[in-house]
C-alpha cells in the first residue's frame, strides 16, 4: 500500500481528472477499501480541497469549485495572472501544449465562479512570426489583456487612449493600415472601436478591431491601449478580409491590404537550380527549368525591395515581368553604379555561386503605425 502522502496526491489527481468518482472505483484503483477512501477525503477536506459527496446507488465524490485555491492560497490577481499565463503558454508552439491545457483545466476546476467568468472571457490566438529571434517583449498589464478579450467575447464597443509609439518605436509595425497619419497629440480623444481578436506575435499583444472613427480595420498594439469604461453597446460580427485571423495580420505587417497577399509580386528568372533557391524562398514559388534555370514568382512591400530580395541570389536575372519590376532594376542598377564609382573596383568581389545569399527583409521603409 502506498504511503499516505501519496495516495492522497493519487486520489487527488483521480478526482481531477473526471467530474465524478464512485467510491468503490475509487477504492478499486487506489487499492484500498472504500473506508480508506472516505478518511483520505476527510483528510483532503482539511487541506482545504472542496470534495462533496454524491448520492446514488453507489455514492461517491467530486471535486467542486471552492472559495479559493487549495492548497496554496492565491490572491484574485495571482489567480488570473496563473490561468492567463497557462492559456498563452498553450498556444506558443514550444511543445507544452497538452500539459498546459490540462493545468489550465485544473485550476479551472477549483476557481471560484468569479474568477472562473474572466478566466472563460480570455481567449486568444497566436500567429506564428517566421524567423522571429528572441526580441525584447513589451510588458502589458494583465488586466489590459482580461478586459480587452472580455470585451471581444461580448461584441462591446471599446473605447481607449492610444499612447504614442516611443521614439525607439517609430518603424514598429502597430495599428498597421494605409495610409499612414500624423502621430496623435496628447489630450487626443478616445478611439473607439470594434474588437474583434486578440493576437499574441513575435512576443508582443495586438487588438484587431474595426475602427469606428476611420472607418477601416486597424491592429492596435496592446501595451499602448489603456481602456475606458464603461464598454459602449453592442455590435453585429464584420468578417474580416481574408475571413483567417493569422492571414489577415501576417499581411498587414508586410504592408499588404489583409487579406493574405504582397502588395508587390513579381516573376523572374535566375541562373540558378530550383534546389539551391527553394530553402530561400519560402514565400515564393519556385519551379525548375533545367539543371541550372528556375523560375521565381515573388512578393514583397515595395518594387525596389522585392529587386534587391531577388538580387541577394548572386545570379543572372531575367526580368518576365510586370514592368513595375524592371523598372526597380533599372533604378537600383543606377543607384549601384553611382555608388561603385567612388569604390576600389580592382579586387573582385567573392563568388557565392552555388550558395545564394539568403535573401534579406525588403530594402526601404517599413510600413509605419498609426501613432
Amino acid at each position: 500500500m502506498q504511503k499516505t502522502s501519496a495516495r492522497l496526491l493519487s486520489l487527488l489527481t483521480l478526482l481531477q481528472a473526471r467530474r465524478d468518482w464512485p467510491g468503490a472505483l475509487l477504492a478499486e484503483r487506489l487499492d484500498i477499501s472504500p473506508r480508506t477512501v472516505r478518511r483520505d477525503v476527510d483528510r483532503l477536506r482539511e487541506l482545504g480541497y472542496p470534495i462533496v459527496a454524491t448520492k446514488g446507488p453507489e455514492g461517491g465524490y467530486r471535486l467542486d469549485a471552492g472559495t479559493e485555491l487549495p492548497p496554496l492560497l492565491f490572491d484574485d490577481d495571482q489567480a488570473v495572472a496563473l490561468a492567463v499565463a497557462l492559456r498563452t503558454a498553450s498556444v506558443t508552439g514550444a511543445g507544452i501544449e497538452e500539459a498546459a491545457a490540462r493545468a489550465l483545466g485544473t485550476v479551472r476546476q477549483v476557481m471560484p465562479a468569479r474568477l472562473r467568468h474572466r478566466v472563460d472571457a480570455f481567449q486568444v490566438t497566436s500567429v506564428e512570426r517566421p524567423g522571429a529571434g528572441a526580441g525584447a517583449h513589451a510588458r502589458v498589464d494583465p488586466e489590459v489583456l482580461v478586459t480587452l478579450s472580455a470585451a471581444v467575447r461580448a461584441r462591446e464597443v471599446l473605447r481607449f487612449d492610444y499612447a504614442p509609439a516611443a521614439p525607439q518605436e517609430a518603424l514598429a509595425p502597430d495599428d498597421l493600415a494605409p495610409p499612414r497619419e500624423a502621430a496623435a497629440p496628447a489630450a487626443a480623444p478616445p478611439r473607439r472601436a470594434e474588437p474583434h481578436h486578440l493576437v499574441a506575435r513575435g512576443g508582443r499583444w495586438y487588438l484587431v478591431a474595426w475602427d469606428l472613427d476611420r472607418e477601416d480595420w486597424r491592429t492596435f498594439r496592446a501595451d499602448r491601449i489603456t481602456p475606458r469604461t464603461p464598454t459602449g453597446p453592442r455590435f453585429p460580427s464584420r468578417d474580416l478580409p481574408g475571413g483567417d485571423v493569422a492571414a489577415f495580420v501576417t499581411s498587414r505587417f508586410q504592408g499588404a491590404d489583409g487579406t493574405g497577399g504582397w502588395p508587390c509580386r513579381g516573376e523572374v528568372i535566375l541562373a540558378l537550380p530550383a534546389a539551391a533557391v527553394s530553402p530561400h524562398a519560402p514565400d515564393g514559388v519556385v519551379e525548375e527549368l533545367g539543371p541550372d534555370r528556375c523560375r521565381l514568382v515573388l512578393g514583397s512591400w515595395s518594387w525596389p525591395g522585392l529587386a534587391a530580395t531577388i538580387g541577394r541570389f548572386d545570379a543572372d536575372i531575367e526580368v518576365v515581368g510586370p514592368a513595375e519590376l524592371g523598372a526597380a532594376f533599372a533604378h537600383l542598377a543606377r543607384r549601384y553604379a553611382d555608388a561603385a564609382a567612388g569604390a576600389d573596383l580592382t579586387r573582385p568581389p567573392p563568388s557565392s555561386r552555388g550558395n545564394p545569399a539568403v535573401p534579406a527583409p525588403a530594402a526601404g521603409r517599413a510600413p509605419a503605425g498609426d501613432r
